[in-house]
């Protein structure tokens, strides 16, 4: 509520999905069960441009093929590409046989095909948070499971709170936020404010709170 003076932590979280496509890939290891059988190499793309070959990223996923028996072929792109090449990949069939994605994207790759789910690729989620599997999760069906999340927060300003007479242990849910936003408005000031980049980014702001 304009400012950081003091703060209320409100946690909620965006899981990172790991999601296998629903096309089978082009590459030298032939299908994903073959590849599973018999080693191969697996594609996977991720949002994480800024992670070279020798960093700790790229180096955790060349050992969890190493640990699987397989390879890992990367290729990294841009948060705000990696959804519109893997729908123009899966039109080519030459789908990915890895996605990592952020999950607001997860129901439009599911909506369109491109995903295969959990159960298909007989991966076990049951030892997952089922609010962090939730983000992997659309129409009923679960299409990929978390490998991180993060947690935002509310903060708002004392002396604005304090100057418009609200008692923030009062504000315990949406209508009594909603009213302390009132009074901090008539007193003169502004309520929050939310990132409304027109990405996945700008949902990841906003959709956690909604």
């Amino acid at each position: 509520m304009n400012g950081s003076t003091g703060r209320r932590l409100t946690a909620a979280a965006l899981t990172v999905v790991a999601l296998t496509t629903g096309t089978t890939a082009c590459s030298s290891g032939g299908s994903s069960s073959a590849k599973g059988e018999n080693g191969g190499t697996y594609t996977l793309w991720d949002p994480y441009p800024q992670f070279a070959k020798d960093s700790a990223w790229a180096k955790l996923l060349d050992g969890c093929g190493a640990k699987a028996g397989v390879k890992i072929k990367r290729t990294a792109f841009d948060t705000s590409d990696l959804a519109n090449k893997a729908l123009l990949a899966a039109q080519q069939d030459n789908s990915p046989d890895v996605l990592i994605v952020d999950n607001p994207v997860v129901s439009t790759l599911a909506e369109a095909g491109v995903l295969t789910t959990t159960a298909d690729n007989k991966v076990d989620t049951s030892k997952v948070d089922p609010n962090l599997l939730a983000a992997g999760q659309s129409g009923g069906k679960t299409y990929g499971t978390p490998i991180g999340a993060n947690t935002l927060a509310l903060y708002y300003n004392k002396k604005v709170l304090k100057a418009a007479g609200v008692d923030i242990a009062s504000v315990k849910d949406w209508p009594s936020l909603t009213a302390a936003l009132e009074k901090a408005k008539k007193a003169g000031k502004k309520g929050i404010t939310f990132s409304a980049i027109g990405t996945e980014e700008g949902s990841f702001q906003f959709l956690p709170w909604l």
